[in-house]
């Protein structure tokens, strides 16, 4: 995929017809960014997204991550091989680092990102509402990076399909009925799991 950066290259990709362009497909723990006209696209369940652009250069793309915040310090954390995506991005702070800082290095600037919001709706049967936590700090976040967040579609109960496409900024979403339900609870459910077993690795560059 000649359009794709290649630490990209693992990323599912495929051609949608009606919208003339390649959609890259994201899932949980992984994040896209693009300088081509490349949309992005998701499904989300508690899990959030944040498609974060510069709306003068127009380059950006989008995170998916299910849990807020990582209790470990970005000096305890094993951050692995630079090349790789790693296992930092399912944490919201690691995901948003890591796009956020992938944008800036590819030519944008700090003062012309947007961003919009999308995702946390409470479909995990929990007594803690992960969704919710996720969205106090996707929104914390942005406003403490004093990123504009354009537009959102956030909470309720409903599992959504997100395709955004940076060039632009547009973002358009899908909410899924109950017959969608069942197999993203199913795959939250097995990703949170893992999450708990597994140590956290990737890189991240802090500033």
């Amino acid at each position: 995929m000649d359009q794709c950066l290649p630490e990209f290259k693992q990323v599912n990709h495929y051609w949608d017809r009606q919208r003339d362009m390649v959609v890259a497909k994201i899932l949980p723990g992984e994040f896209y960014m693009t300088t081509e006209n490349v949309a992005i696209a998701t499904t989300l369940g508690s899990c959030i997204s944040a498609c974060i652009w510069d709306e003068r250069s127009r380059i950006g793309g989008m995170n998916h991550f299910m849990l807020p915040i990582t209790n470990k310090e970005a000096h305890e954390v094993n951050w692995g091989q630079r090349e790789k995506t790693g296992d930092a991005t399912r944490y919201g702070n690691f995901a948003m680092e890591h796009l956020i800082n992938i944008i800036l290095r590819s030519g944008g600037r700090r003062g012309n990102l947007r961003a919009k919001v999308f995702g946390g709706a409470k479909v995990l049967n929990q007594m803690s509402d992960v969704g919710q936590k996720n969205i106090d700090f996707a929104l914390a976040y942005l406003d403490q990076e004093e990123i504009f967040i354009e537009s959102s579609d956030i909470g309720d109960v409903f599992p959504r399909k997100v395709i955004f496409e940076p060039r632009s900024g547009r973002a358009f979403i899908k909410r899924l009925d109950n017959l969608h339900n069942d197999t993203i609870i199913r795959r939250e459910n097995d990703y949170s799991s893992q999450i708990y077993k597994k140590e956290v690795s990737g890189d991240v560059e802090l500033f």
